[in-house]
């Protein structure tokens, strides 16, 4: 069976801009539907996903997918009307015919329903009736699919936390084989995911976007000084679930679509909101802290009545509060589950996979656990290289196999910053060594460096380090034969003692790292670079960030890369085999 699954709600932040015109525009991310992706599955296998935002350069878009439903059909070598069943994301029911707000039925008829759906699939790729193949297929069931059935577990508890789908903001399910079974929910008026929104709001950054800006800030702060006041915010229950009276303070219909209410009380109760582009300071960390300590308790609350209650011993994990990597890390350490799988694609776009692998969940059930979510479009060492030689004013050289290694880790030594592009891009937030900036981990200098004059971004963001799967536990306090729960970026663990200093640039302020493993078999390329940095250092780990500048979405073509390493500050680029620097030729030593 060949289904295409899609993420995003087309038209609904426009349709929030309509209700409220005045609003700041950080204020219309209180919404539903961004992350807009598609996915092809294949009796089960997953044989191509992309988000719309690689293609358009619109950061968490929730625009119709159609450059990436083109890319995946064309990568399978297929047209729409060989598609056997379309499914999306999200099931929305129709408002109630006694719902007070108007403009709730109007927002489902030209947003969330099937047939506005159908409607964009009639604009944007015009081609047969499709009203017998759509599957609207409800958001955390979804999620659930995306994260279970990838996992190669036959059982397993699934967890699904983010801001909100159609009502729930938490569902607790159990897999089993190809079926999924809901156990508990917990209302979008409850919602974790939409208070860590809130706040990042607050604290002056972009909601359903920077969060992970605030997860960076926390362990600048100390949690202690305002955590009796998120534990007003969020109150825990006997039977494992939590609510959030915070939520009560936006009392009227607009207030729930602006949270104005939840705002001034954060306000009231915090200090003043930090503005944008204010620099952050100590207050702002320390609230970082103790909502970063909240968000982890529940999680964990939850964690254990539920494990308790179906005796599950393995877990897995989507929804956007999935993305959070240092809570995952305290799962992790918890020693609650036997083991842990993460959608790497944890947030919405990965929707789009796990209503494909839903309605396709017999073959899916049997695929094992997936490796690396190299999904996206990719490119031979032949075109990457025609790509290259276009570079007007740049020494291009193409290399062998073995000397590239050897010359991009010799780059690295030499504290070169190298954009490296190769293969089929990741799908998901991270940038897993197909789409990633390399650098030397090894002195706090690099961090502040990229951060500064590559990244243009924050201070305190951290980088992650990429390791050797093989040295993984020496460098990492990582259990022996845990090592691929980390291969894809999404668990915060602590750097070693011995190897704080040494990994100054990828090691955080409280000495916590974010680890990407690496295995010869997934991207024998990558690997090769890191050991033979570590031969040359003693240090068996690389820095790996993901290669955009800010604002811009990971980069997804060798002509988009190329452009950005030309108008950048970034020392050197990598084309499969070909190495481009600007203006005559350069050496790392």
């Amino acid at each position: 069976m060949r289904v295409l699954g899609y993420s995003g709600l087309h038209g609904s932040v426009d349709f929030k801009k309509g209700m409220f015109p005045q609003l700041e525009n950080r204020r219309y991310r209180f919404s539903q539907g961004f992350d807009s992706a598609a996915a092809l599955v294949v009796d089960g296998e997953i044989v191509a996903a992309a988000a719309e935002e690689r293609f358009t350069g619109d950061k968490t878009t929730g625009s119709f997918p159609v450059n990436a439903i083109s890319y995946c059909l064309a990568e399978a070598g297929i047209k729409l009307d060989e598609v056997d069943r379309i499914a999306h994301g999200f099931a929305y029911a129709p408002p109630s015919a006694s719902a007070s707000d108007a403009r709730a039925a109007k927002r489902f008829e030209q947003v969330y329903s099937a047939r506005a759906q159908l409607k964009h699939f009639a604009e944007f790729l015009p081609t047969q009736n499709w009203q017998d193949r759509f599957t609207s297929v409800p958001h955390h069931l979804a999620h659930a699919a995306s994260t279970f059935f990838p996992s190669g577990f036959e059982n397993a508890l699934v967890v699904v936390t983010d801001g909100m789908g159609e009502s729930s903001s938490l569902t607790i399910a159990t897999g089993r084989n190809d079926h999924l079974e809901v156990v508990t929910t917990i209302p979008a008026l409850h919602s974790i995911g939409m208070l860590y929104s809130l706040v990042t709001h607050y604290l002056g950054f972009v909601p359903a976007m920077d969060e992970y800006k605030v997860m960076g800030l926390a362990p600048y702060g100390e949690a202690g000084r305002y955590l009796d006041v998120f534990s007003d915010f969020v109150r825990l229950r006997e039977d494992g679930t939590y609510t959030v009276p915070l939520m009560a303070r936006d009392r009227t219909a607009d207030e729930r679509e602006t949270h104005d209410g939840v705002l001034r009380e954060l306000a009231e109760r915090l200090g003043p909101a930090r503005r944008p582009e204010e620099p952050t300071g100590r207050r702002h960390a320390d609230i970082a802290a103790a909502l970063q300590v909240t968000a982890e308790t529940a999680l964990l609350h939850v964690l254990r009545v539920a494990r308790s209650r179906t005796g599950q011993r393995r877990l897995c994990l989507a929804g956007g509060v999935a993305l959070n990597c240092t809570a995952n890390g305290v799962v992790s350490r918890s020693g609650l589950f036997d083991d842990i799988f993460v959608q790497p694609a944890a947030g919405d776009d990965g929707t789009a996979i796990g209503a494909a692998l839903y309605v396709d969940a017999a073959a899916a059930a049997h695929r094992g656990r997936m490796t690396m979510p190299y999904w996206g479009p990719g490119y031979d060492d032949a075109e990457l290289a025609t790509v290259a030689a276009a570079a007007d004013g740049c020494t291009v050289t193409e290399l062998a196999e073995e000397a590239l290694v050897d010359h991009v880790a010799e780059l690295l030594v030499g504290g070169f910053i190298v954009a490296w592009f190769q293969g089929r891009m990741e799908f998901g937030p991270r940038a897993l060594g197909n789409r990633s900036i390399l650098a030397d981990p090894r002195d706090q200098s690099m961090r502040d460096r990229l951060n500064a004059v590559v990244k243009e971004r924050e201070g305190f963001r951290p980088f992650a380090p990429a390791v050797a799967s093989a040295q993984a536990s020496d460098c990492f306090d990582i259990e022996p034969g845990t090592e691929g729960r980390y291969a894809h970026m999404l668990f915060v663990t602590q750097a070693r003692p011995q190897w704080r200093d040494k990994l100054g640039a990828v090691t955080h302020v409280d000495g916590s790292a974010r680890v990407q493993t690496v295995q010869q078999r997934d991207n024998p390329r990558f690997w090769g670079v890191i050991q033979a940095f570590g031969c040359r250092t003693g240090v068996p780990v690389i820095l790996n960030t993901s290669f955009n500048l800010r604002g811009q979405p990971v980069i997804a073509s060798p002509t988009e890369a190329l452009r950005t390493f030309l108008r950048s500050n970034l020392d050197a680029l990598v084309l499969g085999r070909t190495v481009v620097h600007k203006g005559a030729a350069t050496h790392a030593d």
